[in-house]
């Protein structure tokens, strides 16, 4: 499967969350995990104001949290198709879905309006 993680899912899995429920699942080898840039500005953006504390330099925290990682692209293309998704106006949840949508990816999140969208594969984190 080609799992898109949601920023949330992403630091979890980096940090060794408790809260992560579907570790197995993102660390079985015939799974591809995919992570969107715009993850990585809400990390930074987050660590900026001081609402997530990263334990390196953000540029070594960011380099270590990718590797073995497929770069998702922010398209044209994800910016269209972010205008059409029945979603709140938060313009990251926005972009991550249509991002899943395009590129045919499964979303992994705990995010309930995420996982309730029918335009996307979801993974729940349960």
């Amino acid at each position: 499967m080609k799992l898109l993680l949601d920023t949330h899912i992403w630091v979890w899995l980096v940090t060794g969350s408790a809260r992560l429920k579907v570790r197995d699942t993102l660390r079985d080898s015939s799974n591809e995990l995919w992570v969107s840039p715009l993850s990585t500005w809400e990390v930074l953006t987050l660590e900026k104001k001081k609402r997530l504390a990263l334990d390196r330099a953000p540029q070594d925290w960011v380099a270590n949290a990718i590797s073995g990682t497929h770069e998702a692209p922010l398209t044209h293309q994800i910016v269209v198709a972010a205008r059409s998704l029945a979603l709140r106006d938060d313009p990251a949840d926005r972009l991550l879905a249509a991002t899943a949508l395009v590129l045919n990816l499964t979303l992994v999140t705990a995010d309930q309006q995420l996982l309730g969208l029918p335009e996307i594969r979801t993974l729940a984190n349960r």
